[in-house]
């Protein structure tokens, strides 16, 4: 959960990758390079109080200039896109944080790779990296239209293996020839809607898949058990009521803590668990992160017992 980076940055350049999709180009104002990132990391853009959002980065790792964000426009959101699509222009500074990383590329001889609509964002710069490692791959891409499809100039060099499928052409993704008889030593990433992930989720193996969601997939409704938690670092044991979570008793104590979405979808809060057993609520922990439990998403997750042990 360490903070990598923390700086005001600048619009460099702001261009639209598709309808309702604007890319934006940050740098350092003095110039100089920013940290290294991954294909599948995120960093935290801070558009104002109480207004921080988790945008992927999805241009070129090599390039330390500059980081590439894109953002869709939600009318229906909660203000973090119309904010950058109506306030944030070109010269204006932004305070970021980042990257971090819960959607890594594992090395494998294989990749299938599955975007819908602003999910292609962390899938585009994998799609480079499974290139430069010379595995076989494969994109399915579903949008609502084509012109809502962001980068699809940029996946043309890619030729056949890349198949866009726009909803009011097509319908809705064929995810059957994709998942179906994968061969082995095969690794599925998907990044999308949640229906889409859902259905893939389903449809997959165990221990080959990796998503990122956007939004909080169903949580039980249960907050009711009382327990408690020991901060080591501080020297605190603290009482974490009914529909309390462990995040807002921590702050509550006067204990400052990193938090961004507290919907357990960004990982800002990760926290490490040095023993009991955590009630993972979080929609960024792979199944088998879970079931180690060496860490948890302190704004949703809650405890299987009556005590958790945290690195705080």
């Amino acid at each position: 959960m360490n903070v990598v980076y923390e700086a005001e940055l600048v619009v460099s350049s702001r261009e639209f990758a598709a309808d309702g999709v604007l890319a934006l180009t940050l740098r350092h104002p003095l110039g100089g390079q920013l940290p290294a990132w991954e294909p599948g990391a995120h960093i935290d853009v801070v558009l104002g109080p109480e207004l921080e959002r988790q945008y992927s980065l999805c241009g070129d790792p090599a390039d330390r200039g500059a980081w590439r964000i894109a953002v869709l426009r939600e009318p229906a959101g909660r203000g973090g896109s119309a904010h950058v699509h109506g306030q944030l222009g070109h010269g204006d500074k932004v305070r970021v944080r980042g990257p971090r990383n819960h959607f890594r590329l594992e090395p494998a001889p294989r990749y299938r790779f599955i975007a819908g609509g602003i999910g292609i964002t962390p899938i585009l710069p994998m799609l480079a990296a499974a290139e430069a490692a010379r595995a076989e791959w494969t994109l399915l891409y579903g949008g609502r239209t084509r012109r809502s499809m962001a980068f699809r100039g940029e996946l043309e060099r890619y030729g056949d293996r890349v198949t866009v499928v726009p909803q009011d052409e097509s319908g809705l993704l064929d995810l059957a020839p994709v998942l179906d008889d994968l061969p082995d030593g095969t690794l599925v990433y998907c990044c999308g809607p949640g229906p889409l992930l859902d259905a893939v989720e389903e449809r997959c193996p165990a221990g080959i898949l990796h998503v990122e969601r956007f939004q909080p997939k169903g949580r039980p409704a249960d907050q009711q058990a009382e327990f408690e938690v020991e901060l080591t670092q501080s020297g605190r044991t603290l009482t974490v009521a009914p529909g309390v979570s462990v995040l807002d008793t921590v702050r509550a104590a006067g204990i400052e803590v990193l938090y961004s979405c507290t919907e357990g979808t960004c990982g800002t809060c990760e926290t490490d668990v040095l023993d009991g057993t955590p009630d993972h609520r979080d929609s960024v922990l792979t199944r088998e992160e879970q079931e180690r439990g060496e860490t948890m998403m302190i704004c949703v997750s809650r405890c299987r017992g009556k005590r958790l042990v945290l690195d705080l």
